[in-house]
C-alpha cells in the first residue's frame, strides 16, 4: 500500500512537472517550443546512474571509481537542463517568463526522478530484468 501511494504520488509529481514545461512553451504569450530540448535530459538523467549500479557491486561500502563516474555525468545532465533554458533566454529565444516556468518544471521533474530512485532503488525486490 504504501509503494502504491509512492507511485501515485510520483506520477503527480511528473505529470506537475510536464505541465509547468508545456505552460512554459505554449502559453499564448510564449508560444515557442524551444524549451522541449530538456526532454531530452529528462531521458538521459537516470541512464548514468543505472549502468553504474548494474556493473558496480554494492557490498563494497568504499567509494569506486565508476559509480562516481555515474554521478559526475548524471550532475553534468541536469545541470545542462537548468542551464539551456537560461541560454535560450539570454540570446532572447524564449521570454523570462517561460525560462521560470521550465526552470520550475525542470525542478519538480528532477525532484520526482530522485523521488523513484529513492522509493524503488534500495528495494531488493524491484529489479530492472523484470520490464
Amino acid at each position: 500500500c504504501a509503494l502504491l501511494a509512492a507511485l501515485i504520488s510520483l506520477s503527480f509529481g511528473g505529470a506537475v512537472g510536464l505541465m509547468f514545461l508545456m505552460l512554459g512553451c505554449a502559453l499564448p504569450q510564449y508560444n515557442q517550443y524551444w524549451p522541449l530540448f530538456v526532454l531530452f535530459f529528462y531521458i538521459l538523467s537516470p541512464i548514468p546512474y543505472c549502468i553504474a549500479r548494474r556493473l558496480v557491486d554494492d557490498t563494497d561500502a568504499s567509494s569506486n571509481a565508476c559509480k562516481e563516474l555515474a554521478i559526475f555525468l548524471t550532475t553534468g545532465i541536469v545541470v545542462s537542463a537548468f542551464g539551456l533554458p537560461i541560454v535560450f533566454a539570454r540570446a532572447e529565444l524564449i521570454y523570462w517568463g517561460a525560462c521560470a516556468l521550465v526552470l520550475t518544471g525542470n525542478t519538480v521533474i528532477f525532484a520526482t526522478i530522485l523521488g523513484f530512485f529513492l522509493v524503488f532503488g534500495s528495494n531488493d525486490d524491484f529489479s530492472w530484468q523484470q520490464w
